[in-house]
């Protein structure tokens, strides 16, 4: 009946939230951000995180997950962190990523900690990996230099590869997540190369061996002046490159 009434009761404009809300959701719970909720979907948000009834959560959030439309969805997954017992939902949430609505999957990636606390290794990097085939932004998704791993680096590199080798782009966000481990996946070539290519690509490429302390970083890094400096310079700043922009 909640999930029914919201809209009818309270209406669907967006949240109108201060920077003072923001920064209060984020300290009630770090990483998570209100911002773009409509009231409806806030409310259901409550509703359920106040649910205390003899079901196990899980089998409601199921029942709410299989009859709900679009927008509710994204409701319903946006509040994932904040639900009892958000460790049980590994199977419902699974679902959403497996959708085809980018909205739905982005609920659950982008501004959401409910990944960075319940993800294991193997469920992560794959998230990490959809985002790009769906075009979906890496910049957004909490926790994601703290859950980098090597094997991720070796997973994008291999996407670096078959886009290569399709002729395709690629995101220059690939680079942050492969720099730490540039050396130790063997992916020194493919950093020349990208320092030889577009601007946002060697910007983003130069950036990530910047944070990267092994000599040989630090030597092929040397070998492209032009963009050391810019990082020297402050000319270059990951947020700008997250939006495919380089300053």
């Amino acid at each position: 009946m909640v999930m029914g009434l919201a809209p009818r009761l309270l209406g669907k404009a967006e949240l109108a939230l201060s920077i003072e809300d923001l920064s209060q959701a984020n300290g009630a719970l770090e990483g998570w951000q209100p911002e773009g909720l409509s009231i409806d979907g806030a409310a259901r948000i409550v509703a359920l995180t106040m649910y205390r009834g003899e079901r196990p959560f899980a089998e409601i959030f199921k029942d709410l997950r299989r009859t709900a439309d679009a927008r509710e969805l994204v409701a319903l997954y946006r509040g994932l962190p904040l639900y009892p017992k958000p460790e049980s939902l590994a199977f419902e949430v699974g679902e959403g990523l497996r959708s085809n609505m980018l909205g739905v999957f982005e609920a659950i990636t982008q501004h959401n900690p409910y990944p960075r606390l319940h993800f294991d290794e193997h469920r992560w990097n794959h998230m990490i990996l959809k985002a790009l085939f769906v075009n979906s932004s890496l910049a957004n998704i909490v926790g994601l230099d703290e859950r980098n791993n090597p094997e991720l680096a070796r997973q994008l590199l291999d996407h670096v590869h078959e886009r290569w080798a399709a002729g395709r782009g690629i995101s220059p966000e690939v680079w942050r997540y492969i720099g730490p481990y540039a050396a130790e996946v063997g992916a020194l070539d493919e950093f020349e190369r990208a320092l030889s290519g577009k601007p946002s690509e060697q910007a983003a490429a130069a950036l990530a061996l910047a944070n990267n302390p092994s000599p040989q970083a630090k030597s092929l890094l040397a070998a492209h002046p032009a963009a050391a400096a810019k990082i020297a310079e402050h000319q270059v700043e990951q947020a700008n490159i997250s939006r495919n922009e380089v300053v």
